[in-house]
């Protein structure tokens, strides 16, 4: 089977100060898979606005592949403000295009062909977009070297306690930040266990394959039921952090599909998103010795 990578969920303008970027976790995770050098495709919606004409257009200069429903609803937008080094606050408009994917024939037969997929809880936060997201995890294929990634991505209150314990069922692989790890501790009742503790008991009590811990300028680790890794974070100087999470899990996912350890995928993960971090926006290009690190 060909290994085929899917960003689903938003896709949006990230209204930044000097101007707007396409963005959205799920195509940022898209384009940052075909960077690495595999089939990737964004799943998601915009409306029949000149703002959906744009990222259309947008997608094709970056000749990234796409299924993209346009619906009766505004294309999404997030301003984004930078605070200090660059670390990114969202101000996320609500009742958006991304909001209503809807599921399709062509949504399901894609499904039947993908080989990892990458969604979040921001996207579950509308009824429509949560069905599909459902309905596309439970249409892929089974079986050993399938990947279904749960980037929690917790934004504003967009999101419930039933909601990421649903998600968690659904995946095998979880990527969360620190920040994330202490509203999910509180959230599900960990908040006597310290942080090795918690993400052991989240493998344990869903089933996880995988996962993954980020921690800012702290480093990274990712578990296994069996696996420790631990990798520092590179010192360099930062433009924005936007979209570096998201450079993260799709170089690590990459390179577990091309044949990685666990520990080599993790060093091409930090090295990427280091990189993602001296640019501006979140989907630079990637310079050949970034693609290549190993």
């Amino acid at each position: 089977m060909n290994k085929l990578v899917v960003g689903l969920g938003e896709i949006l303008w990230d209204m930044l100060p000097e101007g707007k970027r396409l963005g959205g976790a799920p195509a940022n995770f898209a384009y940052h898979v075909a960077q690495a050098g595999l089939d990737s495709c964004v799943v998601s919606a915009v409306g029949k606005d000149r703002a959906g004409d744009e990222i259309l257009q947008m997608l094709e200069s970056k000749k990234l592949t796409f299924q993209i429903s346009r619906v009766p609803y505004p294309t999404g937008s997030v301003g984004v403000e930078l605070g200090p080094r660059g670390i990114p606050c969202y101000q996320i408009c609500e009742q958006v295009a991304w909001d209503y994917i809807p599921f399709t024939a062509e949504l399901e037969a894609l499904a039947s062909h993908t080989t990892a997929v990458c969604f979040g809880s921001l996207a579950q936060r509308h009824a429509v977009s949560r069905d599909t997201i459902n309905r596309f995890l439970e249409a892929m294929p089974e079986g050993e070297g399938i990947y279904k990634i749960f980037d929690m991505n917790l934004r504003q209150n967009f999101y419930t306690t039933e909601i990421l314990q649903h998600s968690l069922h659904k995946c095998n692989i979880l990527k969360l930040n620190d920040e994330e790890l202490l509203i999910v501790k509180r959230l599900f009742g960990y908040s006597p266990l310290d942080t090795q503790e918690t993400c052991r008991a989240l493998i344990s009590d869903y089933g996880l394959k995988i996962l993954i811990l980020t921690c800012g300028t702290e480093g990274s680790h990712i578990y296994t039921s069996t696996e420790e890794s631990f990798y520092p974070t590179p010192r360099v100087e930062v433009r924005d952090t936007v979209g570096a999470g998201d450079s993260f899990t799709a170089a690590f996912c990459a390179a577990l599909l091309q044949g990685d350890s666990l520990s080599t995928a993790h060093r091409k993960a930090v090295g990427t998103s280091a990189y993602v971090c001296t640019c501006d926006g979140a989907m630079p290009d990637l310079k050949p010795d970034v693609k290549s690190r190993e």
